[in-house]
């Protein structure tokens, strides 16, 4: 057993009388790759919306090393601080540069001085491949290089889990290697990640977990070589049969 990091318990939410999410059970600990699979629909981005307070869940528990995150007295920004999330439309400000958008978090959620900010933003652009932009604003630079800058800014929280919500589903397709080869190298680092993806080599290949969504619940999970390998359900095995012929 490793350290346990987030256990998501019973978790249902409803958005009036329609139930996207229904008794979600399963847990995050450190260093695991979990990958989210599913149709569209099944309810995967809502999950992680919800693991990162975005949404409230209707009922059910997060916890964060043991502590119940949904409840009222929570400080989400602090939270978030530390649950980092990379969204699909990259989220950066339009109004700043490369470098600035990956100070801003630092300086207001953690309260680091400038030059620390600075610092360690920078150190995580060239991890990502992106200190030669860090004065190009988001329209100059390309969607795979957004994305970059968007992995950065989230690594530059120093989160302990990061969330990816179908981090490559609005780029070209020559631009995904680039945005999935930064996660590779991330997940070989041991960074604990949580990805919502249609990438199913990657989920295959660099998750050390996979868990099917089907209609709002987990239908199956388990290791890639289970899930991949020999899924047990009948619907894990019909989503599944045109990946695994690769």
């Amino acid at each position: 057993m490793g350290d346990m990091i987030l256990e998501i318990r019973h978790l249902s939410k409803s958005f009036g009388s329609h139930e996207v999410l229904r008794d979600i059970d399963f847990t995050v600990e450190k260093g695991d790759v979990t990958s989210i699979i599913g149709a569209s629909g099944s309810g995967k981005s809502t999950l992680l919306r919800c693991i990162n307070l975005l949404e409230t869940p209707t009922s059910g528990e997060i916890l964060y090393h043991g502590q119940n995150v949904t409840g009222p007295k929570v400080n989400a920004p602090r939270y978030r601080s530390h649950v980092g999330m990379v969204f699909q439309s990259f989220n950066l400000f339009n109004n700043m540069t490369v470098l600035e958008n990956c100070m801003v978090g630092q300086i207001k959620v953690l309260k680091k001085d400038r030059e620390t900010a600075r610092k360690r933003a920078m150190e995580y652009l060239e991890k990502v491949g992106m200190a030669p932009y860090i004065q190009a604003k988001p329209r100059q630079i390309s969607g795979g290089q957004k994305q970059r800058v968007a992995i950065a800014r989230a690594l530059a929280m120093e989160p302990e889990v990061l969330l990816f919500d179908e981090p490559t589903s609005a780029l070209d397709p020559e631009m995904v290697g680039e945005v999935l080869s930064v996660m590779q190298g991330l997940a070989q680092e041991g960074m604990t990640m949580l990805v919502v993806t249609h990438e199913m080599a990657f989920a295959r290949d660099v998750s050390s977990h996979v868990v099917y969504m089907n209609q709002g619940v987990i239908c199956e999970e388990g290791t890639p070589e289970q899930v991949f390998g020999n899924p047990q359900k009948q619907e894990t095995q019909d989503f599944l049969s045109r990946f695994r012929k690769n």
